[in-house]
């Protein structure tokens, strides 16, 4: 390996003034500094060529180590033909000047063949020519497989001239200008895990490639060149008949001469000269004359027939338009009136669903009216149907069974609070142990645990714990004993009642008693303790989740009377509105009343309202007067100033009505508003001038409802702050109207 490692470095100092040569042509060039890969210099296109002829080198060293040493096995007839075709790298060192020329020949040829080769690279007669090895002139007859070359490997050859003063020998191309090896050898795999390696040789052009343009990078300022390929042009296939150009070039007449440039005469019969006519041909003009209105004519009929092409074409444009559009049209409104099923089968399922698991104090509503709707229609069946004493005794069991009803519905009323006081019950414990939340600077949410904080998660997992059935008695006593240390830190009337609780369970566990037995006296521990997590001064982070503050003197301004019950309660017990004042009635009295007396259903107005609320916070994320009003304004609203109907097909059905404006560009208001079905909403809302768009007769009646509102709102004072006074947009009231129209 030294050795061949001293071989490699021998090779890379001679092969810097080496001169790659065509093994077929004239020696080629390199191009110019101009015409050179953007971003690389000399220096490293020099460092490349060494680190290839290096691998190069390297891999013909191993190459010929693979190779077995007994040359006489090369030289025998039978294999002396294959292994003549194969080719080998030849390096002819010029001398005196020690330039190497490389050059890929087969190891088959004779020397005599090889000079010629040579010589024709640079140029000198072959008789000159004098190729040595290792010191010792080589006949011209012998080949180079007799001279020990092996297929795909290299030798090394001088070569002087006979006669250096008449013939030198120096290489036609500079050694500055070799970029790249003319002979590089290249591994192919010719089968699944075979692979041979092949010589390839490089060809260059004897003269420089012309410039194809190119492009510069923006940032690097680096310049790329087009490159031409070698490959010939592929010619088009000859289609066998005559093919004729009928190419023209016309020049201009103004700077030109139009006289012929040779005189021609000719001949024709004449007094004393006779010129045959034997040769002579008839021309005819093919049809009749055409004259200029009959040319017009033609040219008129084929403008007409071309544009009855194009308007026919046009036209099929826009009736295809046209058709694409009623399409869309019919698709959106299939869309829409499928989206307006489907909203009233989910209203209807949703509604069927309230009435069979009623859980909040709307779906007790609803159950109420359902039951007095029912009520009223048995009551007047039986008024126009039955007199006398039948009618007494169709009443008195109509008011059996409705008290029936009404006590069904209060037993699924008591079973839904109990079931919703441990939602509630856990949902406060959750609020209390939850940890303080706020968001950076940047926008990252961040979370911080207090002690506060921890105290409350802490009590809140021992509450779980305790209201837990399905544990056994050893859990049950470890838990009851935690539960009796925690509340030990604290001394008053509530702990001492809950530790007596604990004692007398863990004395009756003792003593065997089932777990059924024991329910009761559970309960009451899990309640006094609720209660001790709800004390400020034992789970300080419940004061501000309690309605009652803890300090008297804030009571003073949130206290009110109710004339219902006659107790003094907090505002938050109150329904708000717009049109009353907090010392009315409050909430438990107003729907107990309503059970008692209307029964009346307000989730059709909320849905209203809720809906009314969205789309102005959509439009106007400023607007007021929408939040200002409560269920029972809307209802008004509807109910008394639009008779709860639609403005202009008298729809009645409160699930398919809603607000919108009716000037679209002045927010929301109880006289800038019409109530419409969802359907005409859409239609309503594209109206950029009502004025223009509607009657002036229905303008007249909607502006009779606006001033309705406004004399029922102006009223109110947090109603009256908002009223925009409006002139008068004409002479006639709504008695100058038709009676349809009032």
């Amino acid at each position: 390996m030294s050795e061949q490692r001293e071989n490699v470095e021998e090779e890379e100092e001679e092969e810097e003034d080496e001169t790659n040569l065509q093994p077929g042509g004239d020696t080629a060039e390199q191009p110019p500094e101009g015409d050179r890969e953007p971003g690389r210099d000399g220096d490293e296109e020099q460092a490349d060529r060494s680190t290839t002829d290096v691998l190069e080198t390297a891999e013909e060293a191993e190459t010929q180590a693979d190779l077995p040493d007994d040359t006489e096995q090369l030289g025998e007839p039978q294999r002396r033909d294959h292994v003549g075709d194969s080719t080998a790298t030849v390096k002819v060192v010029l001398v005196p000047g020690g330039h190497v020329m490389t050059v890929a020949f087969a190891i088959g040829l004779s020397v005599q063949e090889l000079k010629l080769h040579l010589a024709a690279e640079l140029r000198v007669p072959a008789e000159v020519l004098q190729i040595s090895l290792d010191g010792r002139v080589v006949e011209q007859q012998r080949s180079l497989m007799e001279l020990g070359v092996r297929p795909q490997g290299s030798t090394r050859m001088e070569m002087s001239s006979s006669d250096p003063t008449a013939y030198p020998l120096r290489p036609l191309r500079p050694p500055d200008h070799d970029n790249m090896p003319d002979v590089i050898t290249v591994r192919v795999q010719t089968d699944e895990g075979v692979f041979q390696e092949v010589v390839v040789e490089i060809e260059r052009p004897p003269q420089q490639k012309a410039f194809l343009g190119g492009y510069r990078h923006r940032l690097t300022g680096a310049e790329y060149h087009h490159a031409a390929i070698q490959t010939l042009t592929k010619r088009r296939p000859h289609r066998g008949g005559a093919v004729f150009s009928r190419d023209t070039q016309t020049v201009d007449l103004r700077s030109q001469v139009q006289q012929c440039p040779v005189d021609v005469a000719t001949q024709m019969t004449a007094t004393g000269c006779y010129v045959s006519s034997m040769n002579d041909k008839l021309v005819a003009a093919r049809g009749g004359y055409i004259t200029a209105d009959e040319h017009h004519d033609t040219r008129l009929r084929a403008v007409i027939r071309l544009q009855s092409f194009t308007r026919r074409w046009l036209a099929r444009q826009a009736v295809d338009r046209l058709r694409r559009d009623r399409a869309r049209r019919l698709a959106w409104q299939e869309l829409q009136e499928r989206r307006r099923r489907e909203e009233k089968e989910e209203q209807l399922r949703n509604q069927r669903h309230r009435w069979l698991n009623p859980q909040r104090r709307e779906d007790f509503n609803l159950l109420y009216r359902a039951l007095e709707t029912w009520r009223l229609e048995e009551e007047q069946r039986i008024n126009s149907s039955l007199r006398g004493a039948e009618r007494k005794v169709a009443l008195c069991a109509l008011l059996e069974k409705e008290t029936q009803l009404i006590a069904d519905i209060g037993r699924h009323r008591i079973a839904a609070h109990n079931d919703n006081y441990e939602q509630t019950v856990g949902n406060f414990l959750d609020k209390s142990a939850a940890p303080h939340r706020w968001r950076a600077a940047d926008g990252r949410p961040l979370e911080m645990d207090t002690q506060h904080t921890i105290r409350a998660r802490e009590l809140r997992e021992l509450y779980n714990n305790i209201s837990r059935s399905s544990v056994s008695q050893e859990q049950r006593l470890h838990v009851i004993l935690t539960l009796k240390h925690t509340v030990k830190e604290h001394e008053c009337q509530l702990t001492r009642d809950v530790v007596d609780l604990i004692d007398r369970e863990m004395d009756l566990m003792t003593r065997g008693v089932k777990a059924v037995s024991l329910e009761g006296l559970r309960k009451r521990i899990s309640t006094l303790f609720l209660q001790y997590i709800k004390t400020p001064a034992f789970n300080p982070e419940v004061a501000k989740l309690l309605k009652v503050p803890q300090n008297p003197s804030q009571l003073k301004n949130i206290m009110f009377l109710c004339r219902g019950c006659h107790r003094y309660l907090l505002s938050s017990d109150f329904r708000p509105s717009a049109s009353d004042c907090l010392n009315g009635r409050c909430c438990s009295c107003t729907e107990l009343d309503n059970i008692a007396r209307s029964r009346e259903d307000f989730s059709r107005y909320k849905d209203i309202l809720r809906r009314l609320r969205a789309d102005e916070q959509r439009l106007n994320g400023e607007a007021k007067i929408p939040f200002l009003l409560q269920v029972d304004d809307l209802r008004y609203l509807v109910e008394v100033v639009w008779a709860s109907h639609s403005a202009l097909h008298a729809s009645s059905d409160l699930y398919n009505l809603v607000f919108v404006r009716w000037e679209r560009r002045t927010d929301w208001s109880p006289w800038n508003c019409i109530l419409l079905s969802k359907e005409e909403t859409s239609a309503h809302l594209e109206v950029e001038d009502v004025h223009k768009a509607y009657e002036a007769t229905f303008i007249l009646w909607i502006e009779h409802k606006h001033r309705l509102a406004r004399r029922h709102f102006s009223q109110i004072p947090v109603m009256a702050e908002h009223l925009d006074p409006r002139p008068s947009t004409g002479k006639r009231t709504i008695d100058s109207l038709p009676a349809s129209a009032r």
